[in-house]
């Protein structure tokens, strides 16, 4: 029995089949073998069958290492991912990397995730980008003034961003983001659809472009229906106790019958001041989040929350990195999508 054949007897071989081995048994050069791989449309369409027969009956699989050492491509993505932050609610960048590397899986590429140091939040981008270990980035931290769009366009690495370049209108590369102000306004406008009049506020620091998008749907909407918002809004950290605080002094001062929040973590911190206060959501004070999390869906009482789209937002970056590897026609440069509202018992 030569070495190319154990397959056959159901026994697991020593070692993969090679391409000289799927040659062999299809009866052509390693040549051909590589040219129905990488380049089919060079073959007879009987060849190419037959070839193909021997990869599917063989589990032949190209040797990706030396087709990356031939191409000057590695076929993987970067992307840094940092901890999610005590206190807080929110695990919604699991759905929108679970879409991802399932996107790119069917580009034919991989997605390796690394981390970053804080301090320095280049570091990471800066070691993968001198081992040419990637072929592109995708990044997820576009804060005001965050440091890595600007390095890597200096440095000309490929990368799409996951939000926009807030500080940089005239930035060039690509980028999808959701439309954090139509959310607010979304869920603001489902309160006055509901009766309330008195609808407060709760978001981040003003230095966060983010935050102040998302306040801006609300602040519209109030004042598209003729309402005050003064006395009605609070700026706090992303954090349950922040939440909690700032729904506590609300209700005490201004009286609101429902609020909007900037993130499910802070919602969360406004239903814990509910509790205390013995005031039932959704009956009471009605409370509305924004990422539609997992606390937000098995919430005893169910929070309503805006939810991005962040299976689309996958979608759209892996044809953005398709289009800046040259496989496909780029899209625009900045994509921006509309969320919609997983409405629930709290409202």
């Amino acid at each position: 029995m030569s070495r190319t054949e154990p397959w056959l007897t159901g026994h697991i071989p020593v070692s993969p089949p090679t391409l000289a081995d799927v040659a062999e048994r299809a009866g052509v050069s390693r040549q051909t073998v590589s040219n129905a791989v990488n380049n089919p449309d060079l073959l007879r369409p009987g060849t190419l069958e037959r070839v193909r027969a021997a990869i599917a009956e063989m589990g032949y699989s190209p040797n990706r290492a030396a087709r990356n050492l031939r191409t000057r491509t590695s076929q993987l993505i970067g992307l840094r991912v940092s901890p999610v932050q005590e206190g807080t609610a929110n695990a919604m960048m699991d759905r929108f990397v679970h879409t991802l590397v399932d996107n790119s899986a069917a580009a034919g590429y991989h997605v390796l995730l690394f981390a970053g140091d804080d301090d320095d939040p280049v570091t990471g981008y800066e070691r993968l980008l001198r081992a040419t270990a990637v072929d592109a980035f995708v990044v997820t931290d576009t804060y005001l003034g965050n440091p890595q769009a600007t390095w890597l366009s200096a440095h000309r690495a490929p990368f799409v961003a996951f939000g926009r370049p807030w500080d940089q209108p005239e930035a060039t590369h690509p980028w999808v983001d959701v439309d954090g102000a139509a959310g607010t306004r979304l869920a603001t406008e489902h309160l006055l659809d509901r009766g309330h009049t008195r609808i407060a506020w709760i978001g981040w620091r003003k230095d966060s472009a983010i935050g102040e998008d998302r306040r801006s749907g609300w602040l519209g909407a109030m004042h598209a229906a003729g309402l005050p918002t003064t006395g009605l809004a609070s700026r706090v950290e992303d954090t349950v106790q922040s939440g909690a605080e700032a729904a506590a002094v609300l209700l005490d001062e201004s009286a609101p019958t429902a609020f909007v929040c900037a993130s499910d973590t802070l919602a969360m911190g406004v239903l814990h001041t509910l509790w205390i206060r013995q005031l039932a959501p959704g009956r009471d004070v009605a409370v509305i989040g924004f990422d539609d999390s997992q606390v937000a869906q098995v919430f005893p009482v169910g929070l309503t929350s805006v939810r991005q789209p962040l299976e689309d937002v996958a979608s759209e970056i892996v044809l953005a990195l398709e289009g800046l590897l040259g496989h496909v026609h780029a899209p625009a440069p900045g994509v921006l999508l509309t969320p919609t509202l997983a409405i629930r018992e709290s409202s």
